[in-house]
């Protein structure tokens, strides 16, 4: 892993947005687009690594996603399960430890046996980490750890009074991986389609009218270049 470079974020965070917008303005099926949103992915992850950011983390399937017409569910679902297949290989060939966020319950049973072979074989990697959210909700991740919370309340392991941020933390998908400093979404929409609620706290957040697809390398040294930019302070003042 290449030296943490100073005014480099530590942890970048990246809403992949405008696949089917993309496809739409060159009139091609949608599934052209997270095609090509696939490949981008790849190139960043390279991209990050070669600017000195140790974090990576990519939002792929939302929870809400499934409402989506039932046939780019079913495409989304193959082109992911493709990507897992051969981020097995790639991880170990580019030394990059992946995990998956979300709940990959609801996910066919090959996929979920893909995810955990994938994060098994890539856990000793010492270079980039690759996060990928996949069937995530920030609200649905919450309450996965509220429950979990309240259970070992229920049992006597946890005491009331001693709740704190790191017992929080410590449930959450992201368990032992530092909070976003850069929060990057494209195609020009500015919310957080219910991504990382909790870890986005003190995020800087960067929007720019790029399609995911047309997402490069200059675009993310753009971005770096604005979050180098601010006076981050935290508490207000």
């Amino acid at each position: 892993m290449p030296e943490q470079k100073e005014n480099v974020p530590l942890h970048v965070a990246i809403i992949l947005d405008g696949n089917g917008r993309w496809a739409k303005k060159r009139m091609l099926p949608r599934k052209a687009g997270h095609v090509q949103g696939s490949k981008v992915v790849e190139k960043i992850c390279e991209d990050a690594y070669d600017l000195g950011i140790k974090y990576l983390t990519v939002y792929a399937f939302s929870t809400e996603n499934w409402k989506r017409p039932a046939d780019e569910v079913e495409a989304l679902m193959k082109l992911l399960d493709k990507y897992l297949k051969d981020c097995i290989e790639r991880s170990s060939k580019n030394n990059m430890r992946v995990r998956v966020l979300g709940d990959i319950s609801a996910l066919d049973e090959k996929m979920q046996e893909k995810i955990i072979t994938l994060e098994k074989v890539s856990s000793a990697n010492t270079g980039l980490n690759f996060q990928v959210a996949l069937n995530y909700g920030s609200r649905d991740e919450m309450l996965r750890a509220i429950r979990k919370c309240s259970s070992d309340c229920v049992s006597g392991k946890m005491n009331v009074n001693d709740i704190d941020e790191a017992y929080i933390d410590s449930l959450l998908d992201t368990k032992g991986i530092p909070d976003p400093d850069l929060l990057i979404r494209t195609s020009g929409e500015q919310r957080l389609s219910n991504f990382l609620l909790w870890q986005l706290a003190y995020t800087e957040f960067y929007f720019t009218d790029v399609l995911w697809p047309d997402f490069n390398k200059k675009e993310l040294e753009k971005a770096i270049d604005y979050y180098a930019g601010r006076d981050r302070r935290y508490g207000g003042a």
